[in-house]
């Protein structure tokens, strides 16, 4: 599987599989040597090609919506069981692109400007039900705390010593199934709403309190307008369900969102959650270290689906406003570049999100003399 790999030998008698970690040293190169070996062009950023792309996923999800308006309703019954669940994650696919290219606009990587970046992600987001600009100041201070287990924004992996007693309760295969169902299914909605798994704050933190400490008195407008335009939204579809009836809106609008809401967790969580990437406390953490503190994953065709936000999460880490569509490309540029600071794990998902369920469940410190205590690893021992 490249680097970030798992070794074919066995650690101990029991058949543990040896996990090649990542170097959690500071890198012998900084930001400026790694942009020097990504080609120029990389960096730019075309409105009109952007455009197409999202065009593309507008026309694919208008038309995947026509044909299960019109046509599934008219399906024998037996046919509509399946060609629901066909429509749901095709629609939640598409809109998944259109969410990550939301997620561009918040970057500023949509366009050369940023005024009409943030329009087309507000609508974007909005039009999922997502907080955009609630979403795009933290997750911005994710980018910028990447790794850091005090200040980082998400998925903020608990230390062994903070673990309670229901810990082990979640940290059998039952628990384990719980907590991937919570996930992939409201785990979205536990983040934004309750901050769960998020950075600890000295009260209480979500996406659309103006007040919330995630943000500053410089972007607490903005939140009220997020919230605005979720108000807006969500009484346009009460209006819709009133006409169309709630089955219908449910079936058609709310269930592909499911989708996207998985897609967008499983994705996020996957991306920093790997035995072999480190941690860092504050006596450890640098923007560069905990950067490389990312993993690329192949989705298979849904890396296309998705615009590339799975398999080139590295480079997005280190330069956020590099378009999708040169995302590859500056990829393939930097990989012989980091040699063992790029990770990349090619295990198919499901069973690398199971795998991940089951290893990663607290981070600690190594022991003994010569280990820094300021660096920490997963584990599941407990």
């Amino acid at each position: 599987m490249g680097s970030g790999g798992r070794a074919t030998e066995r650690s101990n008698p029991e058949s543990e599989v040896v996990v090649k970690r990542a170097p959690s040293s500071k890198p012998p190169f900084t930001l400026g040597d790694i942009k020097k070996a990504i080609p120029p062009h990389c960096f730019e950023r075309s409105l009109i090609r952007s455009s197409s792309y999202l065009f593309l996923d507008l026309f694919l999800s208008s038309l995947f919506y026509y044909v299960a308006a019109v046509y599934i309703p008219r399906l024998p019954i037996s046919l509509s069981y399946v060609a629901w669940p066909v429509y749901w994650i095709l629609q939640g696919s598409v809109q998944m692109g259109l969410w990550v290219i939301g997620h561009e606009c918040g970057h500023q990587a949509f366009s050369d400007y940023p005024w009409f970046n943030d329009t087309i992600g507000y609508l974007l987001h909005t039009g999922m039900l997502a907080p955009y600009f609630s979403w795009k100041y933290s997750h911005r201070r994710h980018h910028s705390n990447t790794g850091s287990l005090e200040l980082d924004e998400s998925f903020v992996p608990k230390k062994k010593s903070s673990l309670n007693s229901v810990a082990r309760l979640l940290n059998t295969p039952p628990g384990r199934l719980f907590r991937l169902t919570i996930l992939c299914t409201v785990g979205w909605l536990l983040y934004i709403c309750f901050n769960v798994s998020g950075r600890k704050y000295e009260k209480f933190a979500n996406h659309f309190d103006p007040k919330s400490p995630i943000y500053n008195d410089r972007e607490r407008f903005q939140i009220l307008l997020t919230d605005i335009g979720l108000l807006v939204t969500s009484y346009g579809l009460y209006k819709l369900a009133l006409a169309q009836g709630f089955a219908w809106l449910i079936t058609i609008y709310f269930a592909p969102l499911v989708i996207v809401y998985g897609f967008l967790v499983v994705i996020t969580w996957l991306h920093h959650t790997h035995r072999s990437l480190p941690h860092y406390d504050s006596t450890e953490w640098n923007w560069l270290r905990g950067a490389l503190s990312t993993m690329d994953r192949d989705y298979g065709v849904f890396n296309t689906v998705l615009h590339h936000i799975t398999d080139t999460h590295v480079a997005h880490h280190l330069f956020f406003t590099i378009p999708h569509y040169n995302a590859m490309e500056a990829t393939k540029a930097i990989k012989p570049f980091l040699g063992e600071y790029y990770q990349f794990d090619d295990t198919p998902i499901i069973k690398a999100m199971w795998r991940e369920a089951t290893e990663c469940f607290f981070v600690e410190a190594d022991e003994g003399e010569g280990k820094s205590k300021g660096v920490y690893w997963f584990n599941n021992k407990m």
